[in-house]
């Protein structure tokens, strides 16, 4: 499919208009992240069901941009193919890639991936469906399905740890137990 065109009617973002999205989505779902310690980055519970921790969202966020760059560069490249795989199997297979990895790895790799999707979507010469739905749906949309759970779940952690009598030590700034 060729490069989508602004028409009567149908307003097609821009590139610019598309980084500004995924910029402010990005960070917001890092704002979110980085008011959690390391503790509570790895504490099991974002998603209870699956026994998820926010590391494991950061890794799924992550191998998605990944996904995505790569989908990119194929349509940059002309040999792309749509990608018929089942969306919960690669979830699957994303969280047994990175359920082990430390939380620095998994961080690392989650901006790295940032990176290489804007990168691949800066070098694309034009924005076709597919570019435009890899972007999105990887990017400014996916931080943002997952934001609702992600602030949820860090306010019941800090809440969790503000609490008092909740048997946790916290050190005030000058290092001393406070609690």
């Amino acid at each position: 499919m060729g490069p989508l065109r602004r028409g009567k009617g149908k307003q097609v973002p821009t590139k610019a208009e598309m980084v500004q999205l995924e910029d402010a989505a990005w960070s917001r779902f890092e704002e979110a992240v980085e008011s959690l310690s390391e503790e509570q980055i790895v504490e099991p519970g974002y998603y209870p069901d699956d026994d998820w921790s926010v590391k494991d969202l950061i890794a799924h966020v992550g191998s998605w941009m990944a996904e995505a760059a790569s989908m990119l560069e194929r349509i940059r490249f002309g040999t792309y193919e749509p990608d018929t795989r089942d969306t919960d199997d690669l979830n699957k297979e994303f969280y047994e890639a990175n359920r082990d990895l430390p939380l620095d790895v998994v961080r690392a790799e989650c901006h790295s991936a940032r990176i290489r999707i804007l990168q691949e979507w800066d070098a694309l010469p034009a924005i076709t469906t597919e570019a435009l739905e890899w972007f999105d749906e990887s990017a400014a949309k996916h931080c943002a399905e997952h934001q609702p759970r992600l602030d949820e779940w860090g306010k019941e952690l800090r809440s969790r740890a503000s609490a008092p009598g909740d048997g946790r030590v916290s050190a005030d700034e000058s290092g001393a137990p406070s609690g």
